[in-house]
């Protein structure tokens, strides 16, 4: 059962409703991970509200919804655009009542050195990545801070702790969503609000969006292997989200290692990413002039899924995913575990303390 609050008469009446009927919002639904995000909401009977640019991808997305026993709303708005975002939030309000859950997802980016990145594809990658965010706390604050309840999920990345090469539009707007989402917490918390805001830190993950972004290296992108399946990724956003008191959630053992390895020793993750990071982020293949979502939306008249092309390293399961959500257990595990070593060290020690004492007892006698 989840907390909420509705209008009442000339006051606040406090309620509780059912998971199964959550009101969800997610932007960037129409493909990747806001669209699996979207199926992990329905499959419990959400009622899922679908922005993104593509028409095509929103409908598509709409029918997997529906497909799993929610309920779905598509509105094709960009998220730079702050008074669509504004009429959208009304709409689904109008719809079917107070929103309990907004999820920042929509993504763009470019790969190519800075160099070569133009000045307004630059800004346009950081209004879509990162004011697209902005835009989308706000308008979801405006309707959750009256009533005082509501959860809001940023969906970030481990590149918000680690720049890689070739990518530094969509890093940067990463590292920005982390600060604005620091700045966010430190600014409910003393406050005492019933709002809350978590952070998902997503590893590499197997999208779409590497097939669409703009490749200005002359290869062909790619997620960082080893990739994660984007059901992968919903289920972190879908447990954040049901437990949103945590200040951040880390997905998958590739986001663990960058995060600690790059606040332990950033220098030398440096060395690593020149030696190895343009072939980690690229494949040899020449990259095609496939259709760009930078400007416009590349799924307007063909949705293009949840995956991207690199199938073939994609993982399904995530044993640091699964032990997260499962800290309690695991924690029981390693208790136990540390106990039977303990007694082990323990029995081995009195053994060998006794074969000792025998040993001596028996030059005595001699």
């Amino acid at each position: 059962m989840r907390y909420r609050c509705i209008p009442g008469r000339g006051r606040e009446v406090a309620v509780y409703r059912h998971r199964r009927e959550q009101v969800v919002v997610i932007t960037g639904a129409s493909a990747g991970v806001g669209r699996a995000t979207a199926r992990a909401f329905a499959a419990r009977g959400a009622r899922v509200a679908l922005l993104a640019r593509g028409r095509g991808g929103l409908e598509a997305a709409a029918g997997e919804v529906r497909a799993a026993g929610g309920q779905a709303l598509v509105m094709s708005v960009d998220v730079t655009d702050h008074q669509a975002l504004d009429q959208a939030a009304d709409m689904v309000e109008d719809t079917w009542g107070p929103i309990d859950v907004w999820i920042n997802n929509a993504a763009t980016a470019i790969f190519a050195p800075v160099p070569l990145v133009g000045a307004d594809s630059f800004r346009r990658v950081t209004e879509v990545t990162y004011l697209g965010y902005v835009f989308g706390t706000q308008c979801a604050l405006r309707k959750m801070l009256p009533r005082d309840a509501g959860t809001i999920v940023q969906v970030g990345s481990a590149l918000a702790y680690r720049g890689i090469p070739l990518q530094a539009a969509y890093c940067a707007a990463k590292h920005a969503i982390l600060g604005f989402h620091e700045s966010l917490r430190c600014e409910l918390l003393p406050t005492g609000s019933k709002v809350a805001v978590t952070m998902v830190q997503l590893p590499s993950v197997n999208t779409p969006l590497y097939d669409w972004m703009p490749a200005e290296a002359g290869r062909q992108p790619r997620p960082v292997p080893p990739a994660y399946h984007p059901d992968v990724a919903a289920r972190g956003i879908l447990h954040a989200a049901d437990h949103p008191r945590r200040r951040e959630y880390w997905v998958g053992g590739q986001s663990l290692v960058t995060i600690l390895a790059t606040k332990a020793a950033p220098a030398i993750v440096d060395r690593v990413l020149v030696a190895a990071g343009y072939w980690l982020a690229s494949s040899s293949k020449p990259h095609p002039a496939p259709p760009s979502n930078l400007w416009a939306a590349a799924d307007d008249d063909q949705e293009r899924g949840v995956e991207g092309h690199c199938v073939s390293y994609t993982r399904r399961f995530s044993m640091q995913l699964w032990a997260s959500h499962h800290r309690v257990p695991v924690a029981a595990i390693g208790a136990l575990a540390a106990w039977a070593l303990v007694r082990r060290l323990a029995s081995a020690q009195a053994r060998s303390l006794k074969a000792r004492a025998c040993q001596r007892l028996a030059l005595r006698e001699r």
